[in-house]
């Protein structure tokens, strides 16, 4: 499920790539086993497996210890060193604030403490973002860009010992790393990757243009994805490499400034001829991307960590702010309108923390594949937040429209609402968008699908090969389509713990996602039956299948964090009942998604679509000016040697 490109795509910059090396690509990069069990795979499955996620994973006793006193320190550096609005006003992380987290040891949350790090957990780690993220999210940018997808990560996981010894202890205490990967011409689609890595005896001479390059401009390290071409002894392909940002021939061209996150250190990355040597190269030649996606399994985490703590602020201020404000007599909370806003707001950021710490947790367990929870997390932490920001504002009214500077410098209190909204729309792009986690989350939903009947819809396969796809086929729905007929969530006394007495009655609602979890097999199943080899253009229907799945995710991880904090006598009456309001809204959500399963406008808007494109509406742009600026949509990144000023700048 593989995002389709055009049949034959080409620029200044980018490979011409067929629709079918593209999907290739893509598929090639991606895991292609399950080792282990998957509580999310197996509810895309009609499979409700509450027993891979109750009783609630909990972390060591010790990691504890470590984890607390790291945060403790970290909130008083945040609450006296990290100002967030000479940040915004100045677009820039002060020097003193990025030397503060080196001494501090925030650039080696993350790794083991052999190599100078802190080694703390997953849960922790994401802890800590969260905190930073409330803060200044663009720290919490800086801090993740370098931990869970710059250099500390791939090497972590694929690494040599010889590099772990060599970077690990630079990455743990001084130097700042970035992920290179993106082109501008080439984003979701890395068949189209430009940038080479030649062979040159016991080097690597790399050439090319990167975009969008967060930490770029101020990074020691970079990882950089590049081409090598299949040779004499290469076997070539997209590979992974660690690369000095000091090297001769590496030039940062430009430091981008964008709607939000003013303090980024984002740009565009030259390289001309750069000597990378061989023994920087992470991992074989041609296994890059498979190295980026599996990075990506739980450095996808640390987004809808700040998502969390986005929740927890945007909560905070709702809920002083309508308790201060007096409209018609009574404070604005005491008004419908604007206690459904808050509502959503609370019980969101209930259901996006316990969706964070279950899969951050089962990331430091090991025990499950969580692949799919990941990616989850990612996709509806960010689109949640940004509904939650969106709130907000609302409820503050004129003053949510307001800069935090403005309404400090007419005397009141500076609330940046306007700001997190701006910072947080990033994160519906950022490490995959919205649109490429659909089809993402729904290739791997569909898996088990595809290995026992991909063969049938394949137009490359033999008779031969499709007659025995569908041998294994039949024999595989035989088995799985009856189970899908009844289960657990139709007996009344199913899950009996989830309602103990005067309490919120839980119960009912896993009873719910287990009737649902098998609804959606039956309709993914229903889709492919349907469309067959033209499901993956089906993206209306992809995106709502992961959607439901997501919704159903969310609302199991909020009750089992709800039985988890009553076990514990912590807010259980509280947590109850913020669980039982966020699946009553998620409910609503998942059963209108499931009617536009079949009842939308999909087909219409492709027609119209088609026609906008083809100029039948071109009248209606008229009456207006635009006010974009002269040059190319993209622009061009021939190799070559720069012709700019290098805008890189070390901190030290």
């Amino acid at each position: 499920m593989s995002a389709p490109t055009t049949s034959e795509t080409a620029s200044a910059t980018g490979r011409p790539v067929s629709e079918r090396e593209a999907r290739q690509v893509a598929e090639a990069a991606r895991e292609q086993h399950w080792r282990k069990p998957s509580f999310a795979k197996e509810l895309f499955l009609g499979r409700f497996r509450l027993d891979l996620i109750h009783p609630h994973p909990l972390p060591d006793e010790e990691d504890v210890r470590r984890g607390e006193a790291f945060l403790a320190a970290l909130r008083d550096f945040c609450e006296t060193k990290v100002d967030a609005a000479r940040i915004e006003r100045e677009a820039r992380i002060p020097d003193e604030v990025i030397i503060g987290l080196k001494e501090l040891g925030a650039l080696g949350m993350k790794i083991d403490e052999r190599y100078g790090g802190l080694g703390l957990t997953q849960v922790y780690y994401n802890k800590a973002l969260a905190l930073v993220g409330s803060a200044s999210p663009a720290v919490a940018a800086l801090l993740s860009a370098h931990q869970s997808i710059g250099v500390p990560q791939p090497l972590k996981l694929f690494g040599s010992q010889e590099q772990k010894d060599a970077f690990l202890p630079r990455c743990a205490r001084t130097d700042i790393s970035a992920f290179l990967l993106t082109e501008p011409d080439v984003g979701s689609d890395p068949a189209r990757l430009a940038t080479t890595a030649v062979p040159d005896g016991d080097h690597y001479l790399l050439d090319g243009v990167k975009l969008w390059t967060t930490n770029g401009v101020v990074a020691d390290l970079l990882v950089v994805m590049a081409r090598v071409p299949e040779s004499q002894g290469h076997r070539g392909g997209i590979t992974a490499f660690v690369v000095e940002a000091a090297a001769e021939g590496v030039t940062v061209e430009n430091r981008n400034s964008f709607m939000g996150l003013r303090g980024l250190e984002n740009g565009v990355t030259r390289f001309h001829r750069v000597r990378v040597p061989a023994a920087h190269r992470i991992g074989p030649e041609g296994a890059g991307l498979k190295i980026a996606l599996t990075t990506l399994n739980t450095g996808r985490l640390s987004l809808p960590a700040v998502c969390a703590g986005a929740g927890k602020w945007c909560l905070k201020i709702a809920r002083e702010w309508s308790g201060a404000r007096e409209q018609w007599g009574r404070p604005v909370a005491g008004h419908e309108a604007v206690s459904a806003k808050i509502s959503f707001i609370a019980a969101t950021t209930f259901a996006l923390e316990a969706v964070l710490d279950l899969s951050s947790q089962m990331a430091d367990e090991d025990r499950n594949d969580i692949r799919i929870e990941a990616a989850l997390a990612k996709l509806y932490g960010s689109e949640m937040a940004w509904l939650m920001a969106d709130e907000l504002v609302q409820i503050r009214g004129g003053r949510g429209f307001e800069t935090a500077a403005s309404l400090a410098a007419r005397g009141e209190r500076a609330v940046p609402a306007e700001q997190i909204l701006r910072d947080l729309r990033i994160n519906r792009i950022f490490e995959g968008s919205t649109e490429i986690m659909h089809l993402l989350i729904a290739r791997e939903a569909v898996d088990a699908h595809l290995s026992v009947a991909g063969d049938l819809i394949d137009p490359g396969k033999s008779l031969t090969e499709k007659a025995r796809a569908g041998v294994r086929a039949g024999g595989f729905y035989a088995r799985w389509l009856p189970r899908l007929v009844a289960g657990a969530g139709q007996l009344p006394g199913t899950y009996p713990q989830f309602h103990p007495a005067g309490h919120a009655d839980l119960a009912a609602h896993l009873r719910y996602v287990e009737r649902a979890s098998r609804r959606l097999a039956r309709a993914t199943f229903m889709g492919m039956s349907r469309w067959q080899g033209r499901m993956e253009t089906k993206q209306g229907f992809l995106g709502r299948i992961v959607d439901i799945g997501a919704e159903l995710f969310a609302m199991s991880a909020a009750c089992v964090r709800a039985e988890l904090l009553r076990s514990q006598g912590d807010h259980g009456h509280e947590a109850y009942r913020l669980a039982d309001v966020f699946c009553r809204q998620a409910r609503l959500r998942a059963d209108e998604l499931f009617a536009r399963l079949w009842t939308n406008t999909d087909a219409v808007d492709r027609d119209l679509v088609r026609a906008v494109m083809e100029g039948a509406y071109g009248w209606l742009e008229e009456g207006v000016v635009d006010p974009s600026g002269e040059g190319p949509w993209i622009a061009d990144a021939a190799p070559g040697p720069s012709q700019k000023e290098n805008v890189h700048r070390r901190i030290r």
